[in-house]
């Protein structure tokens, strides 16, 4: 019996190459190719889906608003920018045990009242499905199950009964005969996604594909896959939380940066329509080095709790942690506070937290995360119901942030009265009950608080 041949593949872009390397000769990145069995290009695997297209202009091309259909569940349809798009492929990727399986399960219970709708599931048996849905109290009645892995079979079952939305879970489970290896390789995963993908597209349906992610939080799998579909979904979380976000980070019918927010109960994932009152559930504004931040997810302004502890360094290395912040900001603003505003801190650990699990990364929070830190230095409270945005420079300066008229309505609204912004940011027409701090300079504000 002949040996089969082997080549190594790129977990990052795809590449084959004949030999094991530290670095990929494609794209360059170190560590990522993984053994595969190679495999030959019959000619006849994509001509089922060759055809002739016509060359037109794209001035004659019609540009329509792309019609959306909802999916039973608000929070997701936000995220999703107002809804499903036909056609579209979604990738849902997540932590085992995060609610990926649950909240597409309800999805599905809502929308196969009025349309139709398939499961296929590759990782557990319609016994459990059928306990799950029976645990969350949902109406599945008109939801179709499929337990299979070959995606032929698959295939087969969408030509016979023509869903309109489709839920693959998951992704990594399923293999073709035209590809030896096993399930879960980069051939394996790249090959079903792209017939899946191409059969979405051409019979116009919603497919929603379940992904595995990495130890290191990444989606599992080639990167080719998220180049694939249409919007790529993170489900994050706190295992020690009952608190559930999903976050688009690709999207090409809505916006890129959205986030819609779930909480975990016994009846499955219930959206979350105020969710700057759970982050502030807790929060008191008579505590040193805890400050209220005013950030923006997408289209949402939330308000988040930040908080800072600043304390003697009891090591020859001072120590600078931060969790949902990133760290080397940290570093930058601990330089800029010393250089413009004169507060050291070369001798002092510091520790910053975003309350409630939540991940911030615009530079919006600059300005939050200084107060933050003197307030804990000082051992002094802010001043009471203050909020604060702005993001700081390298030469101190208090630079503008997008969409702060929301950002200030909306602390207004939760019954804030005082907020420091950034002197572009000043709205031009006073908001009632809300007194606003207009700074340029990182000392004005610091000035502020003594």
């Amino acid at each position: 019996m002949a040996k089969s041949k082997t080549v190594f593949v790129c977990t990052e872009c795809g590449g084959e190459s004949l030999k094991w390397q530290g670095q990929c000769p494609h794209c360059g990145t170190w560590n990522t190719l993984t053994e595969s069995v190679a495999q030959p290009e019959p000619s006849s695997r994509y001509a089922a889906w060759s055809g002739t297209a016509d060359v037109q202009l794209l001035s004659e091309v019609q540009a329509e608003d792309v019609p959306r259909e909802t999916s039973g569940i608000e929070e997701l349809d936000r995220v999703l920018g107002g809804g499903m798009v036909r056609g579209a492929v979604i990738l849902i990727g997540g932590d085992p045990g995060i609610g990926k399986s649950t909240l597409l399960l309800q999805a599905l219970a809502a929308m196969g009242a009025t349309r139709p709708v398939l499961y296929v599931s590759g990782e557990e048996s319609p016994q459990q499905i059928a306990m799950r849905a029976s645990r969350l109290a949902v109406d599945a009645g008109k939801v179709k199950l499929l337990s299979e892995i070959r995606i032929e079979a698959i295939m087969a079952a969408l030509k016979r009964d023509r869903p309109e939305v489709v839920v693959i879970d998951s992704i990594q489970t399923l293999y073709t005969d035209q590809v030896t290896s096993a399930p879960g390789s980069v051939s394996q995963v790249r090959e079903c996604a792209a017939q899946l993908t191409r059969m979405a597209k051409q019979s116009g349906i919603t497919l929603l594909l379940v992904g595995h992610v990495t130890k290191e939080g990444s989606l599992a799998g080639p990167r080719v896959l998220e180049h694939m579909v249409d919007t790529v979904l993170y489900f994050e979380g706190d295992s020690h939380s009952s608190f559930r976000m999903i976050r688009a980070v690709k999207n090409r019918f809505g916006a890129a940066n959205e986030l819609g927010l779930f909480a975990m109960t016994e009846r499955g994932l219930k959206g979350v329509s105020n969710p700057s009152a759970i982050f502030l559930s807790s929060w008191r504004d008579d505590v040193s080095g805890a400050c209220v931040l005013v950030t923006q997810e997408g289209t949402r302004p939330l308000l988040v709790e930040v908080q800072a502890l600043v304390d003697d360094a009891h090591g020859f290395q001072p120590k600078r942690l931060s969790v949902g912040l990133e760290q080397n900001r940290l570093a930058m603003l601990l330089a800029v506070l010393h250089r413009h505003a004169g507060v050291a801190c070369f001798d002092q650990d510091v520790f910053l937290n975003a309350v409630g699990g939540v991940k911030i990364s615009e530079p919006a929070a600059d300005l939050a995360l200084i107060l933050a830190i003197v307030s804990s230095l000082r051992n002094r409270p802010l001043p009471p119901k203050l909020v604060v945005f702005g993001e700081v420079g390298l030469a101190g300066e208090v630079r503008a942030v997008m969409r702060g008229q929301e950002r200030l309505r909306e602390a207004a609204k939760l019954g804030f009265e005082r907020a420091i912004v950034p002197l572009a940011n000043r709205p031009r027409q006073p908001i009632e009950g809300l007194e606003v701090i207009a700074v340029d300079r990182l000392e004005q504000a610091i000035d502020y608080c003594r």
